[in-house]
């Protein structure tokens, strides 16, 4: 079986000859199924390893991270008997239960599954990282309903029952549990007239969660400040600061920004280490073309290349699968990010220590004394950090770096207010890789419709009206929380540089001008490549104009 399984993986070209054989080296070392060890060393993920074997046997995968099982499935099957029987019940419809399982020759499952509802069930592949991640966290959330226990408290405080030290840091805690549950990015702590507002940052759309009583505000900032160890008396000036949250065997990163404002501090918290997917350039959403450009891009000696785009862009994620591009055996890669969002082995992985000094231009002036092939600026962020990212670059390495602009073209005057030499800019930079984010319509909901004369031109898309005439939408279900939409893919642009643009990097030219060089190089614009994905029913016209403009 491990023969045949490493046989497969290599003809869908997930490993190599030689990533087998460290993978069975050290499988003798560690008794580990090969598969496990594949895994472990992040040779394949264990989505990639899911998929493979749901299509060697012909069945369907499912991502759990875009649907995640219903209560009303959860609830018919009590969680002993799903850790047991090792199977995830996903939905329940007219046609019996669906139920996800990692190893399909599972019999046991799949008769509990069929005595439980007296009909055979509908069986999915899902990999082992989310099913054990999922049905501890779907149970606990079963069992322990937030929201019933927020409403428990608040009720409390509306009822001038005595609002104590203990009783505010639960309302905190249940607050971050609740935007975890939600798989939100950002938690948003308002204060107003009267009212304390909770939104939460969903597949990058804020979503109004709930209203909290005027009297929790001071006692919730100062939890999340103590948190933080910040300044619980300072409340005139903006701070940050951020914490480790431990929550179900997983440690989440927060993050913590808070300003004054005329109702009181405003804290926002950045929930960073919540997902950790290991994607590889074909995953991420580029088309066919764009991505063996990013292939062929990636396999370069040396030069720059730029990933960029506001935070929450999908940016990390794309420097790691740059990264699997690369051959981990034979060239040295190190890194410096912040955080660590996934281990991968063969890559030196350091992380920015603020309090310590390391930062990006430390580790970028020290990185060059570890031979290194590859090196991986998590951000450029200031003119030093940009220098050494130039200077590696020209003496023979590959360097990967993120950089904030809200095209590829407008990357270059950016490093040129930073003052980079336009000159070593030019000699350098290979490409640029401007992303955006866009939500993916729900599969279970999806249904097309017809596009009204002049809606197109009413959401700023007046080049489509006339020519497309149906569309896809979401109508809501229980499966992608009733918004339409579950998940999300990029879009993006490649600016790739060529000899006619190094010419007018260097000489100083207009960003229009390289912006129609680019164009006759064959770049698309994040705009065309939404509308592209609009057109073929991944997304919705209207996020495309949200995220693009």
């Amino acid at each position: 079986m491990a023969l045949r399984l490493g046989e497969l993986l290599k003809s869908k070209g997930f490993v190599s000859d030689a990533q087998l054989n460290v993978a069975m080296a050290q499988q003798t070392i560690t008794g580990d199924l090969l598969g496990d060890t594949l895994v472990k060393l992040a040779f394949v993920s264990s989505r990639e390893m899911a998929q493979v074997l749901a299509e060697q046997a012909g069945t369907e995968f499912l991502d759990l991270f875009e649907y995640p099982p219903t209560d009303e499935a959860l609830r018919l099957v009590p969680r002993d008997i799903a850790e047991k029987t090792g199977f995830l019940p996903l939905s329940v419809g007219e046609k019996g239960i669906a139920i996800g399982v990692t190893n399909l020759t599972n019999i046991l499952a799949i008769d509990t599954a069929a005595k439980l509802t007296g009909k055979p069930p509908r069986v999915y592949m899902v990999d082992s990282d989310s099913f054990y991640a999922t049905l501890e966290r779907a149970y606990y959330f079963l069992e322990n309903p937030i929201h019933k226990r927020i409403d428990a408290i608040v009720n409390d405080i509306k009822n001038a029952v005595a609002q104590t030290a203990a009783t505010v840091a639960s309302l905190s805690e249940m607050i971050i549990m609740d935007g975890i549950k939600r798989n939100a990015t950002d938690i948003h702590i308002m204060p107003a007239a009267e009212t304390v507002h909770i939104l939460y940052r969903i597949d990058g759309v804020l979503q109004h969660a709930r209203c909290l009583p005027r009297s929790t505000q001071n006692g919730i900032v100062s939890r999340i400040k103590i948190l933080s160890q910040l300044d619980i008396a300072e409340q005139r000036l903006p701070q940050d600061g951020s914490f480790t949250f431990s929550f179900l065997s997983r440690k989440y990163d927060m993050r913590i920004s808070t300003i004054p404002t005329i109702y009181g501090e405003n804290v926002v918290i950045r929930v960073l280490g919540g997902s950790g997917l290991l994607l590889r350039i074909s995953s991420l959403g580029f088309d066919e073309q764009d991505t063996e450009r990013l292939k062929l891009l990636f396999s370069k000696p040396y030069g720059i290349i730029l990933i960029t785009g506001p935070t929450g862009s999908g940016k990390t994620t794309t420097l790691y699968a740059a990264l699997r591009e690369i051959d981990l055996l034979e060239k040295n890669v190190i890194t410096v990010e912040d955080p660590v969002e996934y281990k991968l082995s063969f890559v030196r992985q350091t992380e920015v220590n603020e309090k310590a000094g390391y930062d990006f231009a430390l580790a970028g002036r020290n990185f060059m004394r570890q031979d290194p092939d590859v090196i991986l600026l998590g951000e450029i962020r200031d003119e030093e950090t940009s220098k050494i990212a130039i200077r590696s670059s020209i003496t023979g390495h590959l360097v990967l770096a993120t950089l904030h602009t809200n095209d590829a073209v407008t990357s270059i005057p950016r490093l040129v207010d930073l003052n980079v030499d336009r000159y070593l800019l030019s000699a350098s930079i290979l490409a640029v890789v401007a992303q955006r984010l866009v939500r993916k319509i729900c599969m279970n909901c999806k249904a097309e419709v017809d596009i009204e004369n002049g809606y197109l031109r009413s959401i700023g898309l007046p080049d489509l009206e006339g020519k497309v005439k149906k569309a896809h939408k979401g109508a809501g279900c229980v499966l992608c929380s009733h918004t339409g939409y579950a998940g999300r893919i990029s879009i993006g642009e490649i600016l790739i540089v060529n000899d006619e643009i190094k010419e007018l990097i260097y000489s100083g030219a207009s960003v229009q001008a390289i912006k129609e060089a680019a164009s006759r190089n064959g770049m698309k614009t994040l705009r065309d490549a939404g509308i592209r994905k609009a057109i073929a029913g991944i997304t919705t016209f209207e996020d495309v104009v949200r995220v693009a403009g």
